[in-house]
């Protein structure tokens, strides 16, 4: 599919991921060199894409955080890196994101930091499996929390918290 990569408003980068392993296939125009995420090194007009695979994949859930095989398996994904593209790359830790090549949506109207999220994927992953047979919502910044520790995002009182579970044995 095809993407540009968004840093709020600012287009950097056209994109071409791969659907069916969530990686950065090729970087096609680029726009503005000074916005790609830090790292990424933009040298004579080409940017290194193994440079913004490592920045998109980190973006993910790893594989070794607790219950994620049993959550794949509820909500039918191969990989974790999939749910990148679900909620279009969207994150509570910066401002970028990837917008459909075609689209007009908006910074405004899509970020989660002023626009409410679905917790269907926080449910998931915390081990709760009720939304299953009535379908899930993907747009959440569940699916960009990285780390291995179990967590998920709510809105309480307008703001946004991270919930984090502790690990064994100490449960920290």
């Amino acid at each position: 599919m095809k993407y540009t990569l968004m840093h709020k408003e600012i287009p950097v980068a056209d994109i071409r991921l791969d659907e069916a392993t969530g990686y950065i296939q090729k970087i096609d125009t680029i726009y503005n060199e000074v916005h790609f995420p830090l790292g990424v090194i933009v040298h004579k007009g080409i940017a290194n894409r193994a440079a913004l695979n490592e920045w998109w994949i980190d973006r993910s859930i790893p594989a070794s955080r607790s219950g994620v095989k049993r959550a794949l398996e509820i909500l039918n994904l191969p990989n974790t890196k999939i749910l990148l593209t679900r909620c279009f790359g969207l994150s509570l830790s910066d401002q970028y994101w990837i917008r459909l090549q075609d689209s007009r949506v908006m910074w405004q109207d899509a970020n989660f930091f002023e626009n409410p999220f679905s917790e269907d994927i926080g449910d998931v992953l915390i081990g709760k499996e009720g939304k299953r047979d009535i379908g899930i919502d993907f747009r959440s910044p569940d699916n960009t929390s990285n780390g291995c520790l179990k967590k998920r995002w709510k809105i309480i009182d307008g703001r946004r918290c991270l919930i984090k579970a502790g690990s064994n044995p100490f449960m920290q």
